[in-house]
């Protein structure tokens, strides 16, 4: 059965870097937004006259918290309608209509596997809301790796409280890569891709992938995991754009 569609209220509005937002919305109806981790909401924005062309989903950043508040982390895409209206028209106090939750881009019932978490930009919003649930409930895992792809140092999302989960959290490691960024930087340079490859090469462990992110990196990667003699059924993902 579907979810159905809810009215939402912006109740804050934050910039994260020069082209993303954080956006927390608020469901007066609702005591509770119950969801799991790694799900999404459809918004239905006022950007063209055709129901389904106004439509646009983003994976929830938070995590369940017992409260009526989810967070979103969207970039502005160039041409975006959706985006562009957000950006350009969206205030504090404004209201939207959404559905959800939906999606089975979750965790598995039980963490039996070591996890890789990949994406690339707006794309860690899942492992946010998945990393900060593990934590909360104290979940039993094997090795986790979120391997954060983005250009430069500053487009970074929630780097910062990614490092304080990799303290907190047991055999959690969190590897931000910097695709432009200079090799004197004293960071991980290149693409995700090369960071996945040398762990699985140097550990040959039984592991998970979850994939979340625009279609050329997620194309790349199930090619280069399976390439590396794990089956599809262990690539999940979740496509952007």
């Amino acid at each position: 059965m579907a979810a159905p569609w809810r009215t939402g209220k912006f109740i804050k509005i934050e910039q994260a870097t020069a082209n993303t937002r954080r956006y927390w919305i608020q469901i007066p109806e609702l005591e509770n937004f119950s969801f799991n981790p790694g799900q999404f909401v459809t918004l239905d924005l006022p950007i063209h006259e055709k129901v389904n062309k106004r439509w646009r989903s983003y994976s929830i950043a938070s995590h369940p918290d017992g409260t009526n508040i989810i967070e979103l982390v969207i970039v502005l895409l160039e041409g975006g309608a959706g985006t562009t209206y957000l950006f350009n028209q969206i205030n504090e106090g404004d209201e939207v209509l959404l559905r959800g939750p939906q999606g089975v881009f979750v965790l598995p019932p039980i963490i039996e596997k070591d996890l890789f978490f990949i994406c690339t930009g707006t794309g860690i919003a899942p492992f946010r809301s998945m990393l900060h649930y593990i934590r909360e409930h104290r979940l039993p895992h094997r090795k986790l790796y979120l391997i954060s792809g983005c250009r430069y140092i500053a487009d970074g999302l929630y780097t910062d409280e990614m490092k304080m989960l990799e303290a907190e959290i047991p055999h959690f490691s969190y590897i931000p890569t910097y695709s432009r960024e200079p090799k004197d930087r004293g960071v991980c340079t290149g693409y995700v891709h090369d960071v996945y490859e040398k762990i699985v090469q140097s550990e040959n462990r039984e592991s998970k992938f979850y994939l979340c992110g625009w279609k050329d990196m997620i194309d790349d990667a199930r090619k280069n995991i399976v390439a590396l003699g794990y089956d599809k059924k262990d690539i999940h993902f979740e496509l952007y754009g």
